[in-house]
C-alpha cells in the first residue's frame, strides 16, 4: 500500500504551503512511503484528486484544495483529518496501516479492545487490516494470547539478564574483597618483619655496646694497678735516698 498525498508546488498560498509541509513532515517522522503528487504542474494529477475526493468531504465550490491524502485509491482525508488523526494518536489508522509494534497507537487499540471484548483469557487476538484501513481484532479459541506469551518471554529474558548481572557484580565485589584482605595480610607481615628485623638490629647494637663494655673493664684495671706500683715505687724511692740519716727517736 502507497500513501498518495496530492500536493501543489507552486502554490502562492502561505497556508497550504504550511499545510503541505506539516503533512510530509510527519509521514517522513513516522517513516511512512508516501508518493507526493504534483497537481500544479500535471493535470492528470489534478483530475484524478477532484474526482475521487468524496462528494461529502468537498467544500462548497467543488474544489478540494491541497494536501488531500490516499491509500491507494482509498481516500484518507484532508489536512484537518489528518491533524485531528494526529492529535488523537491515530495516524495510522487515519492513513489504513497497521500500526507499529509497541507504538501508541497499537497500545491504544489493544486497550480499546479489551474494554469492549473483555480480557481474553483463553485466545488469542489476531489483528488484521480491513480493506478501508481499520484495525479488526479476531479471538482464535485453541490458542494463547500471544502478544502477552512474547512480552513474558521477553520480561523473563531481562529478568534472567539483570540476574545474571547482579550475580557477575557480586562476584566481582567479593573477588575485590578477598584481594583486599590479602593486601592487609600482606602489609602486616611485612609490617611484622620489619619489626623484627628493628628488634634483633637492636639487640645485636646491644651485644656489641656490652662486649665493647667487657673489654674495656680490663684495661681499666691494669691502668689501676699500673698507677699503685708506680706510687709504691716512689715512696720507696723517697725512703731510700743516699745520705739521709733516719731520725732516731730518744727513749
Amino acid at each position: 500500500m502507497v500513501i498518495k498525498v496530492f500536493l501543489a508546488s507552486s502554490s502562492g498560498s502561505t497556508a497550504i504551503k504550511k499545510k503541505q509541509q506539516d503533512v510530509l513532515g510527519f509521514l517522513e517522522a513516522l517513516k511512512v512511503e508516501y508518493a507526493p503528487l504534483d497537481i500544479a504542474c500535471n493535470v492528470d494529477n489534478r483530475t484524478w484528486m477532484r474526482e475521487n475526493v468524496p462528494v461529502e468531504k468537498k467544500p462548497t465550490n467543488g474544489i478540494p484544495l491541497p494536501p488531500q491524502i490516499f491509500n491507494e485509491e482509498s481516500y484518507c482525508g484532508d489536512y484537518e483529518t489528518f491533524f485531528d488523526a494526529k492529535e488523537d494518536n491515530s495516524v495510522y489508522a487515519f492513513l489504513g496501516l497497521p500500526p507499529p509494534p509497541g507504538s501508541k497507537e497499537a497500545q491504544q487499540a489493544e486497550k480499546e479492545f479489551i474494554l469492549q471484548n473483555g480480557p481474553v483469557k483463553n485466545g488469542t487476538v489476531e489483528k488484521k487490516t480491513t480493506e478501508n484501513g481499520t484495525v479488526e481484532n479476531k479471538i482464535i479459541d485453541n490458542g494463547t494470547d500471544e502478544t502477552d506469551t512474547v512480552q513474558n518471554k521477553m520480561d523473563d529474558n531481562e529478568l534472567d539478564e539483570n540476574r545474571t548481572a547482579d550475580a557477575e557484580v557480586e562476584d566481582e565485589n567479593h573477588e575485590a574483597d578477598k584481594l583486599k584482605a590479602t593486601a592487609e595480610e600482606v602489609a602486616q607481615e611485612e609490617d611484622e618483619e620489619a619489626k623484627g628485623e628493628d628488634d634483633q638490629a637492636v639487640s645485636e647494637e646491644e651485644e656489641e655496646l656490652r662486649q665493647l663494655e667487657e673489654q674495656e673493664e680490663p684495661v681499666s684495671e691494669v691502668e689501676d694497678e699500673e698507677e699503685a706500683l708506680e706510687v709504691t715505687e716512689d715512696e720507696e724511692e723517697e725512703v731510700a735516698e743516699p745520705g739521709e740519716i733516719p731520725c732516731s727517736v730518744p727513749s
